[in-house]
């Protein structure tokens, strides 16, 4: 029995059906009637169209076994190529292995689901590099500024190299990748730093900092998240240089504004302004205590806020122009206070008569002549300053006259031991009194040494209200010294006048009644007898109509109201009493009138 499908049953099954469509065919040509020759020439023409087909359908048979052989080839070829691109060398052709076994369609069913996932991997390979690869161009522009010539260099180098897409490879790609991803981070961080510190310094010099970075590379401000900022060479010394162009420009404001500030600061003060004036600039008057890098507030070194001051500054000049005299006046006015509170003689040169003058005339410029009297206040401070330990012991000096202007006053007065309300104050004061007197030759030497060595630090005089304070010194001195020999004589005369009246109780027994005086009484109570009046030890202000003759001279006696060839005439008079004044008036009025009987008999001490 034959199989369906085997050769031998299609050849059984074709031959049947030929023959009964054969038989059918002759039946057929019979009724017909065909001759033979043409039923046999129909026979070979039908016998030659069979062949024919079968010979077709044998070609076709063997062209399809050709192109088999070549898919199987072509696979092959394929899995080598992939395995040797992808770098997996442990994977073994299933054709090779079963090549003996396996029909041509087997064995291409057998290897397609390999190449197809070697296909997968090598497309997934291929996107890995290429990702890495967009990666690296990308930055290699940014780098390099988008260089033509690197960009052509780097798509050439990626197309030569698809070959090759072993993990080795990718390994290679990825460490240049960082590489690049590192230096792109550092430029990245140089650039925020300039980007950073231009806007800071655009702020302050209140410029556009859009365009001012533009101007290096328009990428630097661009919004667009798909622009990269250039990071190349170029960008770097373009913003390097902008940074040092807008810092040039920040010290030449800075400088600029700071001395129209230090104007305008000189200007409100000489011109008294009000604080309320002076809070609308209060925003760039710290700039003046400032140093350039700490300025940071948006706009203060704009040319708007330089105008602004400078226009200020204009402003103000304008109506010191019209005040300068009252100024000047005013400022020498302190000068002249000044110069009494420290006994320092004014430079005449600047006198307000002389200003006035000047001004008015238009020989000088008033800030000139403002300038000169401020460079005197300001010597005038300095010289005060050298001065201040000998005006001090001055002043001690002077405190002590007055104290003995007071014992000598309170010597005088005949109800001082009385119990009455501060009776025993004035006496500890009078006490005190003495004690300080006595010190008054020491104060004046000492005063002398001091003087003379300032002299000679300064090799200048040491003027007191124009005269030289030695010279007040010595006079006062030497006047002291003729008012304690006038005291010494005064004490000799009256050792004689008590003796005389002695003398002269003795022979009468008693004293004679005293009559009035010869001698006068000044307006200030003080007592001169025959010319020979007392002259104090210790300097006192003279009373108004007093005539005594003997004067002692200090500073202030110097510095009285009027003043000639640089000498001052109003002197300050002295005179004194010896404490126990009361008691010995009386006595002196009676040896006054003893005198007067007896000083011409023959035997009279006080006779030639």
């Amino acid at each position: 029995m034959l199989e369906i499908g085997s050769p031998n049953a299609l050849f059984f099954r074709t031959n049947t059906t030929c023959n009964n469509l054969l038989r059918e065919l002759q039946k057929i040509w019979v009724e017909i009637g065909e001759s033979e020759t043409e039923k046999d020439r129909m026979l070979m023409e039908l016998e030659r169209e069979c062949l024919q087909i079968y010979q077709r359908k044998v070609d076709e048979a063997a062209n399809s076994k050709a192109k088999l052989h070549q898919s199987v080839a072509a696979i092959e070829a394929e899995v080598a190529s992939l395995t040797a691109a992808l770098g997996v060398f442990n994977i073994n052709s299933p054709i090779k292995l079963d090549k003996g076994s396996k029909s041509l369609k087997e064995q291409l069913a057998t290897v397609t689901p390999l190449v197809e996932e070697l296909r997968i991997q090598k497309e997934e390979r291929m996107k890995q590099f290429s990702d890495i690869k967009a990666q690296i161009e990308k930055i290699s522009g940014e780098i390099s500024g988008y260089s033509d010539h690197l960009n052509k260099v780097m798509i050439s180098s990626l197309t030569l190299e698809e070959q090759d897409l072993t993990l080795r490879k990718l390994n290679e790609y990825q460490t240049h990748l960082r590489t690049l991803q590192k230096e792109k981070s550092d430029r990245l961080n140089k650039v925020l730093g300039y980007v950073n510190e231009a806007h800071a310094l655009c702020g302050v010099l209140g410029v556009d900092f859009s365009q001012t970075v533009s101007e290096v590379h328009p990428s630097l401000h661009r919004t667009e998240q798909e622009q990269s900022a250039n990071i190349s060479d170029s960008t770097l010394e373009g913003l390097e240089h902008m940074i040092q162009k807008l810092k040039t420009e920040r010290k030449a404001r800075f400088q600029k504004l700071k001395d129209v500030v230090a104007s305008l600061f000189e200007l409100w003060n000489l011109m008294d302004t009000p604080q309320e004036e002076r809070t609308k600039f209060g925003r760039v008057t710290y700039v003046v205590r400032s140093s350039e890098t700490n300025i940071t507030e948006p706009g203060v070194l704009s040319t708007e806020t330089i105008e602004q001051v400078s226009a200020e500054v204009d402003s103000v000049s304008k109506l010191k122009a019209s005040r300068m005299k009252e100024l000047v006046m005013k400022r020498r006015s302190e000068l002249e206070d000044l110069c009494r509170l420290t006994h320092i003689q004014p430079d005449t040169s600047t006198s307000a008569e002389k200003s006035t003058a000047l001004i008015d005339s238009g020989l000088v410029d008033p800030s000139e002549l403002l300038s000169n009297i401020e460079m005197q206040i300001n010597k005038i401070k300095d010289e005060a300053q050298s001065r201040k330990d000998i005006m001090d012991r001055i002043d001690r000096w002077l405190s002590a006259c007055e104290e003995e202007n007071w014992l000598e006053e309170y010597n005088l007065d005949e109800n001082r031991y009385s119990a009455g309300r501060g009776g025993h104050v004035n006496l500890k004061r009078a006490e005190r009194a003495r004690v300080t007197i006595n010190k008054i030759p020491g104060m004046v030497d000492n005063l002398i040494k001091k003087t003379l060595v300032w002299e000679n630090d300064m090799q200048n005089s040491f003027l007191y209200d124009g005269v030289r304070l030695v010279n007040i010194l010595e006079d006062y001195k030497l006047t002291r010294k003729q008012q304690e020999e006038e005291k010494k004589r005064y004490r000799d005369q009256k050792k004689r006048q008590d003796l005389l009246l002695t003398q002269r109780e003795s022979i009468y027994g008693s004293k004679p009644s005293p009559r009035r005086s010869s001698s006068f009484r000044k307006p200030n109570g003080f007592n001169i007898s025959n010319g020979n009046g007392s002259v104090p030890p210790t300097p006192r202000r003279s009373s108004v109509g007093t005539t005594t003759p003997d004067l002692l001279l200090t500073p202030r006696s110097y510095s009285g109201h009027h003043r000639q060839n640089g000498y001052f005439k109003e002197v300050r008079r002295h005179t004194s009493t010896p404490s126990n004044y009361v008691a010995m008036q009386k006595e002196d009025t009676v040896s006054t009138t003893y005198t007067s009987i007896y000083s011409s008999e023959p035997d009279s001490p006080l006779q030639g």
